[in-house]
């Protein structure tokens, strides 16, 4: 490439794959009144820590996005992320989790439970760090 054509990018954003448990998954967090609350039974994909895939189903059925994007920084994260606060292992089975998650009221439209159905189920069949997932 001709130096003339030479482009370099931007310093003040880095795009990329990240791990999700950096950000939702947050085993200190107290549920509260107003969260909605959900039990996945997660089998995660060899290789992949149960918080990985916990925080995975939390991100990606709220605010997350499996890459880094530069509107990261335009929503209140904090206030609107789900939340995957506990994870255990199943009873007697290999490689199986249920991941509770904790989703902020505020993520959904008032009042449509098809929109909360919508983003809490209907988003995760084709999710990479997980081999089966069950909304339990």
């Amino acid at each position: 490439m001709s130096p003339q054509t030479e482009t370099k990018a931007s310093v003040g954003f880095k795009a990329g794959v990240k791990d999700y448990k950096l950000t939702y998954y947050t085993p200190e967090y107290e549920t509260k009144d107003t969260d909605i609350l959900a039990a996945f039974r997660v089998t995660p994909q060899p290789g992949v820590p149960p918080e990985e895939a916990g925080a995975a189903v939390a991100a990606e059925s709220s605010t997350g996005t499996w890459t880094t994007v530069w509107t990261d920084g335009l929503t209140s994260l904090d206030r609107y992320k789900g939340r995957c606060y506990h994870i255990e292992p199943v009873v007697g089975e290999d490689n199986q989790y249920i991941a509770y998650v904790a989703y902020p009221l505020d993520l959904f439209e008032e009042g449509s439970v098809t929109n909360m159905f919508t983003s809490i189920v209907g988003l995760h069949f084709h999710r990479l760090a997980m081999k089966q997932l069950i909304l339990t």
